[in-house]
């Protein structure tokens, strides 16, 4: 299953790199790409991953605003 988080205040690579890290570290989250240009991520996950669980990665882990999950 794939969702599509779009995501506020990435700027650069290094941003994206923040993000990367912190959903990765998310259980259940098996792949994640970020697109700075478009401001999302797109991350595919094993089951059901809990949407509080990615932002509080997005938010408390990174530091970036979690704007929704489609």
């Amino acid at each position: 299953m794939k969702k599509k988080l779009i995501i506020e205040g990435m700027s650069c690579g290094h941003c994206a790199n923040h993000v990367k890290s912190a959903l990765a570290d998310v259980s259940g989250v098996k792949t994640v790409e970020v697109d700075v240009a478009n401001k999302n991520a797109v991350i595919e996950v094993e089951d059901e991953v809990e949407d509080a669980k990615l932002k509080y990665a997005v938010e408390e882990e990174a530091g970036y605003t979690l704007v929704s999950i489609e």
